[in-house]
């Protein structure tokens, strides 16, 4: 096997594995805000239960995200040692600033959160819980800067020997890449959260327990998952997809599946791409409207992949399934959560159990979107590791076999099923006992 692409399956699967959390805690951060928050305004136990049954939730979300997230830095060594020699001036700095400003941030309030003795949130738990949310928040956007700027790379000067520059860090962290990129993915995150806690109450509802409870959750998860399911659409998706047609052309054209550079470019809804034939097999198509959605102009002329060498493709197949599976899944997020809201306004959800059923079954879903999506980005992306400066190829460590990297990849694999079925445990736990069972230690 070729060591990089060892190294590159290592990496994938040690990273979407990671993300899985990340995703739990930025989408229920928020909610662990408002409901302490609540709970200490108004001197509510109801939300003070609440906001103890969801912290509990996010601290097994945050744990699992450390643990997961260590190996990954030890792989830009062990690893990508080229990649990081060349370009570590830049990418560890949003890199250290996330350690040091938003972990550091999110673990210490978390940790006031866990150990606070008061049945019901005092003031310090409220703002404690808004800075636990800032913190996860501001730890998603540093990680994000460093992957758009290996998207769109700024603010740097190349040295004689071919090292890369740091020249500007506000250039990084204001890059227009950047912008669209974390509000997409914030957005995605809080979709799943929205979906998580419609999900948990739908199963008191179901379950007829903790009623009143489950009701207040499904209430805000539909409402959430309703707003940000429309945000993901427009304008976040529309906007970062405004930047892939502006920054990467040929990343558009594998999305779309669009083989031939064509005026009036059409959008595929379905289709199979066939890359040795250069078509898609029975796709189903809305004409004109991929010019429309690229550059605002239906007759608009988009580049195909034929317009670039061979060479610069990314893996066609793949980055089109992954960006059809994120879009079909939003489309889906959007119709469900629109009529959870319509049932709600209508007084109907509560007696609708179909659609508690439906909202407890979508759960995994928005997680294999976020998945999906970051697919597309990251293999869409080659076959550079950073956009026009350096190709993954030339990223790896020469002295790394690929033997190397399968043993530990193995390794990484069992390690971490006994982990997700220790986190899924916990989470099962937790929810099984529910929020009435929660204690303050």
């Amino acid at each position: 096997m070729d060591p990089v692409l060892a190294d590159r399956l290592q990496f994938a699967f040690t990273l979407m594995f990671h993300y899985l959390f990340p995703i739990g805690t930025i989408g229920l951060a928020p909610f662990v805000a408002a409901y302490t928050w609540k709970a200490a305004q108004n001197i509510d136990e109801e939300s003070g239960r609440i906001a103890a049954f969801l912290t509990r939730i996010f601290a097994i979300n945050f744990a699992a995200g450390v643990v997961t997230g260590i190996p990954m830095e030890f792989q830009f060594g062990t690893n990508w040692a080229a990649f990081s020699r060349r370009s570590g001036a830049v990418v560890g700095q949003p890199l250290a600033m996330e350690s040091m400003f938003a972990f550091f941030l999110e673990s210490v309030f978390l940790g006031v959160l866990l150990y606070r003795r008061n049945r019901l949130p005092t003031p310090l738990a409220a703002w404690s819980a808004v800075l636990v949310c800032a913190g996860s928040w501001l730890s998603g956007f540093f990680i994000v800067a460093t992957n758009a700027w290996m998207q769109h790379p700024v603010g740097y000067s190349l040295a004689p020997d071919g090292t890369i520059r740091l020249e500007s860090i506000w250039a990084v962290l204001g890059s227009p890449f950047l912008r669209w990129q974390f509000a997409h993915v914030l957005t995605g995150a809080l979709v799943a959260g929205g979906f998580i806690a419609g999900g948990v109450g739908a199963y008191y509802l179901l379950a007829r327990r903790e009623v009143a409870i489950g009701r207040r959750l499904v209430h805000a998860g539909a409402i959430v998952a309703l707003i940000f399911s429309l945000i993901a659409v427009f304008p976040t998706g529309d906007r970062n997809g405004s930047d892939v047609t502006t920054y990467q052309p040929v990343k558009l054209a594998a999305m779309e599946g669009l083989f031939s550079t064509t005026r009036g470019a059409p959008l595929a809804i379905i289709g199979m791409p066939d890359v040795s034939r250069g078509q898609l097999i029975d796709p189903i198509v809305v004409p004109e409207f991929l010019s429309f959605l690229a550059y605002g102009n239906f007759r608009a002329n988009v580049k195909g992949l034929d317009a670039y060498a061979r060479e610069l493709w990314p893996p066609v197949e793949l980055t089109y399934y992954a960006y059809h599976v994120m879009v079909g899944l939003g489309t889906i997020f959007v119709a469900v959560a629109a009529l959870a809201v319509a049932l709600l306004l209508l007084g109907r959800l509560w007696t609708a159990r179909w659609m508690l059923w439906l909202l407890l079954l979508l759960m995994p879903f928005p997680y294999i979107a976020n998945e999906a999506g970051w697919i597309t980005t990251e293999v869409g992306r080659q076959p550079w590791i950073i956009y026009g400066l350096m190709q993954t190829a030339r990223g790896g460590s020469p002295n790394v076999a690929a033997g190397e990297t399968v043993f530990t990849l193995i390794g990484f694999a069992g390690m971490y099923f006994l982990l997700g079925v220790l986190f899924l445990y916990l989470v099962l736990r937790e929810i099984a006992l529910g929020p009435s069972a929660v204690r303050e230690t």
